[in-house]
């Protein structure tokens, strides 16, 4: 069973290209795709501009999961709001989106993993989230428990979508709206006239403009760095797999720190290996170390160092830094980032499902893909103009967890690129927090 969003792909937007817009958006994920609606919905003239396919990297690639528990407190208001947007989106799309509001569950293995969950209950409170602490029986109600769960985090009015169906869905509602997508076309850079934006240059033709989104996810950095914009971005890759259809054990999205699942609308469960991840060593890796020296400080136990990334990936070490803008540059050498799974990390999380619940019997996988995370190194996004490049707005660096965010930082970036008050305190998004000399405070990615 292949993974549905490829290079290869059917093109499904090949919108004609205007001469000019009001604003041009780069990246055809969650983050780009949902900037794009709110913006045409609010009357301007969009663009939107993936290199390969629309959702055809992290945003189709990623566990399916619309959390509030357990996120940093600073995106907990974008997050409610994203809730409420996703369910919006669900009455007007329709089933195919694949929402539930199934809940999620952190199961404890132990007291000390326990107390860390409810540590996180005070960011819940204040915010009027609905999470709270079951105790093992409590638990053992809702999940069966041969892997000696002792306790959980569970917020009932989390969710979850089908994030290959969901976003592609999503494209389609914006280009109903009116804006203008083209996939399989490369931004290749930035045009620039008296030290402001003034359009983009694709590999199908210049655009003017006076306002760009980069919303490029594990390529923002690279691009960003040659219009001299500093984005300390490094991502890392994290294997998925997907089961052949079982009988349900749990409705919901659950994770034990050693591997997660989620009950799919088609039957299968979406398996994921928790926290474990694998980063390639690239240029970036030496260039921004000191920035992410307190996350290896505090924990780099889940990850696995791999000494080159592939031909072609946005870190790879014969990857160009610069390029003409005239020729076809790193971001059409590569149309979609589709690493290869981890074969031994596959195997590892369908066993320690089928031990975890045993009564499911044989458990078989149908289908194993990877993705490339974006990840900064405080574990929250950019989302911010950037002062060097007027006229620019980044959106980027989610670090995993910005499938279910995605609608809310689609109507935040929407009302910055309009100059209008985005409605929250972006203060722990500024891109300058990175060089003005502020500590790299880490969330609690729980």
């Amino acid at each position: 069973m292949p993974f549905p969003i490829r290079a290869d792909s059917p093109v499904t937007h090949a919108a004609t290209l205007p001469a000019a817009c009001d604003v041009a958006v780069i990246g055809g994920g969650v983050i780009g795709v949902m900037t794009a609606l709110f913006l045409a919905r609010a009357g301007q003239k969009v663009v939107l501009l993936d290199k390969g396919r629309i959702a055809g990297e992290q945003s189709s690639r990623n566990w399916g999961w619309i959390r509030q528990q357990g996120r940093d407190p600073a995106e907990l208001p974008m997050m409610i709001e994203a809730r409420r947007i996703w369910q919006d989106l669900a009455a007007e799309v329709g089933p195919g989106l694949g929402y539930r509001q199934a809940g999620v569950m952190y199961l404890a293995g132990s007291e000390a993993q326990a107390a860390k969950y409810e540590g996180w209950l005070p960011h819940a409170a204040a915010h009027g989230i609905d999470t709270r602490m079951l105790s093992r029986a409590e638990m053992q109600a809702m999940v069966p428990n041969a892997a000696g769960w002792t306790a959980a985090l569970w917020t009932a009015s989390d969710g979850q979508a089908e994030p290959w169906a969901a976003v592609p869905l999503l494209a389609r509602l914006a280009a109903d709206a009116g804006v203008m997508i083209r996939e399989a076309c490369a931004v290749r850079a930035l045009d620039m006239a008296a030290g402001r934006v003034a359009g983009v240059v694709t590999e199908a033709g210049r655009i003017a403009c006076g306002r760009v989104v980069l919303a490029g996810g594990a390529w923002s950095g690279l691009f960003a760095r040659a219009h001299g914009v500093h984005l300390p971005q490094l991502s890392v890759r994290s294997t998925v797999a997907a089961t052949q259809v079982l009988p349900e054990v749990f409705p919901g999205a659950a994770s034990d720190k050693s591997f997660a699942f989620r009950r799919r609308a088609d039957g299968r469960y979406t398996l994921a290996p928790g926290s474990f991840h694998e980063f390639f060593i690239g240029p970036d890796a030496f260039r921004h170390l000191r920035a992410f020296i307190p996350q290896i400080r505090a924990d780099i136990s889940g990850t696995r160092f791999l000494p080159l990334a592939p031909k072609g990936y946005p870190d790879a070490w014969t990857t160009p830094r610069k390029w003409d803008a005239s020729r076809p540059g790193p971001f059409e050498a590569l149309r979609v980032l589709d690493p290869a799974p981890n074969a031994r990390i596959v195997e590892q999380i369908r066993a320690k499902f089928a031990a975890a619940f045993p009564s499911l019997g044989a458990v078989r996988i149908d289908c194993a893909w990877a993705g490339m995370i974006d990840t900064m190194p405080d574990v929250v996004p950019v989302i911010d103009h950037a002062a060097a490049v007027p006229g620019l707005t980044i959106a980027t660096g989610m670090s995993g967890h910005g499938f279910g965010i995605g609608p809310g930082v689609g109507r935040v970036v929407a009302d910055l690129v309009q100059g209008k008050g985005p409605g929250h305190d972006l203060s722990r998004f500024r891109l300058t927090r990175f060089a003005d000399g502020s500590p790299i405070t880490i969330g609690p990615s729980l």
